[in-house]
């Protein structure tokens, strides 16, 4: 332990940049397992601000590491000034920086016990936080939790359909507490032979375990069209005039390709005024259905009645069979805050220009599960759109459904070549994991792939290009542990997390009535 207060300051801020460059586009993922150990030796033997304010700073160097493309999206796309653009990202990094926060807080409270103690709670808090965290009402955001770090190797990936991401996420911060036990107690032998017998562990399963990852073979090749329009903040009545030709050349392409392979035809979330009120887009989409004879999944905007009365939108996934009637329809539920709608935009100053750039979109309320025709395999499908692909329990609620595939439309665009559209690959090949279902995702400009039920990808198309990927698929009717009991591990770990808040409590109380100390200041 290091009972200097810069020094754990330092170690706070070398621990939030060490984990920041685990992730894309750093791509150091080892480092995840160590950095958080510098933050648990942070906030061992600190005062209650002391180790809050190491939190926070962890935080703050970690979240400003991997979403600075959230300014880009604010000053490009969303209209708001420099300043209001720093100022959104600066909130959002405060805003998620009060968990760290809180973790540094708990070890440091729980470990005054002893250190084993605070090292022992402290993975189960972390997991509980990040539950929180994903479940904030309106605002969740579980970007970037630590077991994505882990899930870049194929082995280790193999315990999400046991336990989801939080389960790797368990493991990371397990042996981050293992390796700061180490340090701490360093002069005693029995303790860095655990260490080093569970490091071993560790490297065998992720060096060896990938051989023993079955193989998943596919039956079905659907066409997925990567449409790689620029990302535009508005668009003129005459859009479709204009673009015209680049509208011919994806119905060309589209045509072509299933001509070629008969399959599923399938258009990303949309990056463009593709209504379903626009007789031309429709008759389009009616025309590329018959010719190419495919069911023909696509990414629109459907205006209709909103819940306040008048037309509103709703940003959606349309299913046309081969005569070019629509079969299926699918609302996107799970919306972005302040890039499809602006939570509490009444009291927030910039929300009048932001809600005018990107628009007021209505949640949908169902989770649906369409069917394909026999030609594409006659399976059931769920769709999810963009940002609903980091919220797994979501995602499995299409299986619990009876979704035997996985499709993912999203518009990265919005990104550019920051490192946001590989992290959201990334944490959408963890959802076809969890469920063991094949995935197909189609983008506007990248990263379309098909991703297997192991998480291997079968096929990827190159990004910031217009083309045609051939995605293999299968389906799948069995369900995983996961799919089955969802979060357990993650509702597990939140009680475990405030049954030692409530010990460490109930020991204080007892320990001042025995003492007859004063009430305990608020810690």
């Amino acid at each position: 332990m290091t009972p200097w207060w810069p020094a754990r300051l330092l170690l706070a801020l070398g621990s939030g940049l060490a984990l920041a460059l685990a992730f894309p586009s750093y791509n150091l993922p080892l480092l995840a397992w160590i950095a958080v150990a510098g933050l648990l030796l942070a906030s061992l033997g600190a005062r209650p601000g002391q180790a809050a304010c190491a939190g926070f700073l962890h935080g703050a160097v970690f979240y400003t590491a991997t979403l600075p493309w959230i300014y880009t999206v604010m000053y490009v796309h969303g209209a708001l000034s420099p300043v209001s653009a720093a100022g959104v990202l600066a909130a959002l990094v405060a805003a998620a920086s009060l968990f760290p926060a809180a973790f540094s807080l708990g070890v440091a409270w729980l470990g005054r016990r002893s250190a084993a103690h605070g090292l022992v709670a402290a993975t189960f808090l972390w997991v509980a936080l990040e539950f929180g965290r994903t479940h904030l009402p309106g605002i969740g955001f579980p970007w970037n939790l630590i077991g994505y770090a882990a899930s870049k190797n194929l082995a280790l990936l193999q315990l999400a359909p046991f336990t989801g991401v939080y389960g790797l996420s368990f493991l990371v911060v397990a042996y981050n507490a293992v390796f700061a036990g180490m340090l701490v107690g360093s002069r005693r032998p029995h303790v860095l032979g655990f260490c080093l017998v569970v490091t071993a562990t560790l490297l065998a399963v992720a060096g060896l375990g990938g051989r023993f990852v079955p193989v998943s073979h596919s039956r079905f090749v659907a066409h997925l069209v990567q449409t790689n329009f620029p990302q535009s903040p508005s668009y003129p009545a005459d859009w479709i005039e204009r673009h015209a030709p680049e509208l011919d050349e994806l119905e060309r392409l589209s045509i072509a390709a299933a001509e070629k392979s008969p399959g599923l035809l399938i258009w990303p979330e949309v990056p463009a005024p593709f209504y379903l009120q626009d007789r031309r887009f429709v008759a389009r989409v009616e025309r590329i259905a018959g010719a190419a004879r495919s069911a023909f999944l696509v990414g629109v905007v459907d205006w209709k009645l909103g819940p306040r009365g008048g037309l509103a939108p709703y940003n959606s996934a349309a299913l046309f069979d081969p005569s070019g009637q629509r079969v299926f329809l699918y609302d996107k539920i799970h919306l972005v805050p302040f890039g499809e709608y602006v939570p509490l935009h009444r009291w927030l100053t910039f929300a009048k220009t932001l809600t005018a750039e990107v628009g007021d979109y209505q949640p949908g309320s169902e989770y649906k599960v369409g069917a394909l025709a026999p030609d594409a395999g006659g399976g059931k499908f769920g769709v999810f759109i963009c940002y609903e692909a980091i919220f797994p329990a979501e995602v499995r609620r299409f299986v619990s459904s009876g979704a035997e595939l996985l499709i993912n439309l999203s518009n990265d665009g919005w990104f550019g070549r920051s490192a946001a559209p590989e992290q959201h690959l990334g944490m959408a090949r963890v959802r076809a994991v969890e469920n063991r279902r094949w995935l197909l995702r189609d983008t506007n400009n990248g990263f379309t792939t098909a991703i297997d039920p192991y998480g291997r990808y079968a096929a990827r198309l190159a990004t910031d290009v217009r083309g045609v990927l051939g995605a293999p698929y299968d389906f799948r009717s069995d369900s995983t542990l996961y799919a089955r009991w969802g979060d357990w591990l993650a509702w597990l770990c939140v009680a475990a997390a405030l049954y030692f808040i409530g010990a460490g409590l109930a020991r204080r109380r007892q320990a001042l009535r025995s003492s007859h100390l004063a009430p305990l200041d608020c810690i």
